[in-house]
């Protein structure tokens, strides 16, 4: 700004970052993750933010196409990738990445776009929504574990002349029961 042709100051205009962006990704550092930002912003106002919130790779100065290479390139390098974006330039990284989820305040077009919606604007959600997935997993696991020893066991009892037609019932009825109130639990967990 100038007055009377005298220069006496200037705007800074930027990006605030939200204040659990910092604790959202350092949960997801030290679950062992590859943390990267592919934005268009320039790379010393990219470079900053990530300082401060402890993002580990910086790709700055990127248009939509770009992003999505960035990505690519990524993903060979580490493997699966999720691409978390809110904007219209994210939409073709979100299609393409393995999974791509949008926040919920985001555009409509990256909203469309994504595999995964959160209903929140909270950055928390990411870590959260990883989390629920590796319990999910493992009760997944848990289950499929526990059929099969059960169906296994019945049809050895079987062939031994042994199980009779009720076993056979609660191998295949009683023990998806047990699967199904077994994966309740994840409903319950905080």
């Amino acid at each position: 700004m100038a007055l009377n042709g005298k220069f006496i100051g200037h705007l800074v205009i930027s990006d605030t970052i939200k204040p659990e962006a910092r604790d959202a990704i350092g949960t997801l550092n030290r679950r062992g993750l590859i943390t990267a930002m592919l934005t268009g912003d320039a790379q010393a106002s990219a470079e900053s933010v990530a300082a401060e919130t402890g993002v580990r790779v910086v790709h700055a100065g990127l248009l939509p196409e770009q992003k999505l290479s960035a990505l690519q390139k990524i993903r060979g390098e580490h493997g699966a990738a999720m691409f978390v974006g809110d904007g219209i330039n994210d939409a073709p990284v979100l299609a393409g990445a393995d999974v791509g989820a949008a926040m919920g305040s985001g555009a409509d077009a990256a909203i469309e776009a994504a595999d995964v919606v959160f209903m929140t604007s909270s950055m928390n959600a990411i870590p959260q929504s990883l989390e629920i997935a590796r319990v999910t997993g493992r009760i997944a696991w848990q289950n499929v574990v526990f059929a099969l020893a059960v169906k296994a066991f019945v049809m050895v009892l079987g062939l031994a002349g042994m199980a009779n037609m009720w076993m056979a019932v609660f191998a295949d009825t009683g023990v998806a029961m047990i699967c199904v109130m077994n994966s309740i639990r994840v409903l319950y967990r905080k």
